[in-house]
């Protein structure tokens, strides 16, 4: 049960904030919006206020802003297509902002709580890699495999790209002190040294680790899109909304605030996916709209529609896929 809850409120708040991001400049730039809708399939319930109807729908896996002219001709001045081509591209901007904006919201109000990571070591735990090392409490990290860090994000990020020794230089009583270590691999398949760091509760340094945050994630995107691209990965690096609500099931087992973390993840991962340029997604249409810029002229609106219908088709042959392939990893049947 509060896996389905958290869920719930997880992809409501994520689909919320999204279409809020299109509604909210569709109306800023003079868009007649006539429906604002959370949620997929069936509508549970309605509320007409003005032009526009707000209404919510039974699976809470999706949503949309419907607006005049989108995707059909409109001699309404007021419509989507009729709106300058820089106005459209910021309606559809808007979204993937929204979410990478509350991801932003969410890891500083994570890192006011517990405090942002430094690279001053609290805890050497004992018969650990660091502690068998010679590494001790109070040790200040200034450097990983040759290069100089200056946050502990800087050192995941290295960290992460080693395979299996790792040379640390620390600073001890205002003496470089040099060790190489084995990492081991915990109980959850992650990589450690058995250490841990202090915190420090800053304002800015919450905020500059919100955003360190925000582009590790969204590299880490990118990073993903090219092991796609040259068939890297299998079928278990993906995971579809049965994936995802398993994944935030095993999350709530350690705390709010990793729900909280997990929540600005897939915020992230929305804001990126919808970016790309795939017909239906938000990318496609921004680059549609870039060709319309250069050739000087709209491209037919019913041909762009259909593109973006077929790929439409695709997404959910894909979203289909990928469910199925989630319901076979996990044994759910």
């Amino acid at each position: 049960m509060t896996t389905a809850i958290a869920a719930i409120i997880i992809f409501f708040i994520v689909v919320l904030v999204h279409e809020f991001g299109h509604f909210a400049v569709a109306k800023l730039v003079g868009i007649k919006v006539h429906e604002f809708s959370i949620g997929m399939g069936p509508r549970i319930g309605k509320l007409n206020k003005g032009e526009t109807e707000y209404s919510l729908r039974v699976l809470p896996i999706g949503g949309y802003v419907r607006m005049e002219g989108e995707d059909e001709k409109s001699d309404d001045e007021r419509s989507f297509s009729n709106k300058s081509p820089i106005s459209r591209i910021l309606v559809l901007l808007a979204g993937a902002t929204m979410n990478f904006i509350l991801a932003l919201i969410i890891f500083f109000i994570v890192s006011i709580v517990i405090g942002t990571p430094t690279t001053e070591i609290d805890t050497v735990m004992q018969n650990g890699p660091a502690y068998e090392a010679g590494i001790k409490n109070g040790d200040k990290i200034i450097s990983v495999e040759g290069n100089k860090i200056s946050d502990w994000q800087e050192f995941k990020n290295i960290f992460a790209t080693v395979e299996n020794t790792v040379d640390i230089k620390v600073l001890r009583d205002g003496e470089v002190k040099s060790f190489t270590l084995d990492p081991q691999i915990d109980e959850s398949g992650n990589k450690v040294i058995g250490i841990s760091v202090k915190t420090n509760v800053s304002v800015i340094e919450s905020i500059k680790y919100s955003f360190t945050n925000l582009i590790f994630i969204i590299t880490l995107m990118f990073d993903f899109i090219k092991m796609a691209i040259t068939g890297n990965i299998n079928k278990g690096d993906v995971a579809g909304p049965i994936g995802v609500i398993q994944l935030i099931g095993e999350t709530t087992k350690y705390g709010f605030l990793s729900v909280l973390n997990l929540a600005a993840f897939i915020n992230i991962n929305l804001g990126f996916f919808n970016l790309l340029p795939i017909p239906a997604l938000d990318g496609s249409r921004i680059l549609f709209i870039l060709v319309e810029l250069v050739r000087g002229k709209p491209l037919d609106p019913e041909k762009e529609g259909i593109i973006h219908f077929i790929g439409f088709v695709f997404l959910i042959a894909l979203m289909l896929l990928i469910s199925y392939n989630d319901i076979n990893r996990l044994n759910i049947f």
